[in-house]
């Protein structure tokens, strides 16, 4: 059967797909898009979406991907830095006007009924470009920074990262994620790798997308730990929506730490654990539990090296915790400087600013940023404090204040949908941790914030901590 890209509001083949890919290529080309032409695209996942990202991929321009829900002070500062010469946005997408953005909509109107392009679709130039992809990182920790990748080691990276997994021509996936950032579009590109189907979901509506899953057969299902929670906690009110796994036989995961207690959930519910990913927009993606190594975030893909570093720098032996650090030929070519110039990324091992582990079958456990924090005489990770809760099933983010008297106030944010209240949390938090590790100040949230990429919004945290310390 002929791969199929399922939307909310089409079914295509993909030879259908792809000729009107062309057609919006030649109209693209029309346009001055040539290759290494620089154009941002702003847009929320569509089929018009990925036709529109195809076709800049097959005339080999540098392309800038801004979020659907960037600031549009934002998109100007980028399309600005980057030098781009044009900017296409969906319909809802926010963009100064004075760009004189090129909507998609006005793409697809001017593709409709032009003859199809003798030419297949390649991505062989875009291969080429040092510049072919720039990413903005999600800026949960921090700043967002312009990453520049060349598209041959972002394609090569997914095809390792296919190979690991186990991604068939059978497949269906359903990616949960916003195509605009690293793991949603590597599972965009992996389907067209690999040649099977895809479905563009709704993936802030999951009522809607584990409806489409049923519908389409999705076999292979990638989202973020909130996503999963979400979703189990709708299967479990509306048994109908169970139907959306009837047929999958991978439950993925990434882009944010992922607790035992929501993988044991999964196990329990449905017979599957939730498979764990490491990566990021600079490295790519690094690590993967399988199917038949389910254990933390699985074994280093092939041809990428992983170590495990004190604060020296010196290599540590299996089952000692330390920073992560990757060395691997698929990483980016550098960042964007502040005059738009690009800045070199050094070659060989690079530091992550993770926390982690490597056990002695070689499978990496990561387990929090490496933030230290100095208070009564103690070295703190706020994020293994996080873990550790998360592990005993409570979902907490602990946020450090800094103060003159005790060096740090510890803020820690309970998420609890039932509302009980910060004593209640305090005497469960006083029976886990340590005297040095409790919290300063507890607040109790129904919901965590989450950023735009599926995250915890560590910045808003930070910024409600400041304001209750």
């Amino acid at each position: 059967m002929e791969p199929t890209v399922f939307a909310a509001d089409s079914v295509q083949t993909r030879t259908d797909f792809e000729r009107d890919t062309l057609r919006i290529a030649d109209v693209l080309r029309e346009r001055g898009v040539t290759l290494g032409t620089r154009v941002v695209l702003k847009g929320d996942n569509s089929s018009g979406y990925l036709k529109t990202l195809f076709a800049l991929m097959h005339l080999g321009a540098s392309i800038v991907l801004s979020d659907q829900q960037e600031h549009v002070a934002d998109t100007s500062a980028v399309a600005a830095l980057s030098g781009a010469k044009l900017v296409v946005a969906d319909e809802d997408a926010m963009v100064d006007e004075d760009l004189l953005p090129v909507r998609l909509y006005e793409l697809l109107v001017d593709a409709a009924g032009r003859r199809v392009p003798a030419e297949p679709l390649s991505f062989d130039g875009w291969q080429a470009m040092p510049d072919g992809l720039i990413m903005r990182t999600s800026g949960s920790t921090g700043t967002p920074k312009c990453v520049v990748k060349s598209g041959g080691s972002f394609l090569r990276n997914l095809e390792r990262n296919a190979a690991q997994i186990g991604h068939r021509p059978d497949d269906v996936l359903l990616p949960l994620l916003p195509f605009a950032h690293q793991y949603g579009l590597s599972m965009v590109l992996i389907a067209w790798l690999v040649r099977c189907s895809l479905v563009i979901a709704p993936y802030r509506r999951l009522d809607q997308s584990l409806r489409m899953a049923a519908d389409t057969g999705a076999t292979v299902i990638d989202a973020t730990p909130a996503s999963y929670r979400s979703m189990l906690g709708l299967t479990r009110r509306r048994a109908a929506l169970r139907d959306g796994f009837r047929a999958a036989r991978m439950f993925c995961v990434g882009a944010a730490p992922l607790d035992q207690a929501l993988v044991d959930d999964y196990r329990a519910e449905f017979g599957m654990p939730l498979l764990d990913s490491y990566g990021s927009t600079e490295l790519g993606n690094v690590s993967f539990a399988t199917t038949d190594n389910p254990v933390a975030c699985g074994r280093v893909m092939p041809g990428l090296r992983a170590r495990i570093v004190d604060d020296h720098g010196m290599a540590q032996p299996p089952g000692t915790t330390g920073e992560i650090e990757i060395d691997t030929p698929d990483g980016l070519t550098g960042h964007l400087g502040e005059h738009g110039e690009l800045a070199a990324a050094p070659a060989g091992w690079a530091r992550t600013g993770d926390l982690g582990r490597l056990d002695a079958d070689g499978n990496l456990h990561v387990l929090g940023r490496k933030d230290a924090v100095h208070r009564m005489g103690y070295t703190i990770y706020p994020d293994l404090i996080e873990r550790r809760l998360g592990d005993a099933g409570h979902r907490a983010r602990v946020v450090p204040v800094p103060d003159d008297k005790a060096g740090s106030l510890l803020v820690f944010f309970m998420e609890d949908e039932t509302g009980r209240d910060a004593g209640h949390w305090r005497a469960v938090l006083q029976e886990l941790l340590p005297a040095y590790e409790q919290p300063n100040r507890v607040t109790v949230l129904d919901r965590f914030p989450l950023n735009r990429n599926g995250k915890v919004d560590k910045i808003r945290l930070r910024r409600l901590a400041t304001e209750a310390a």
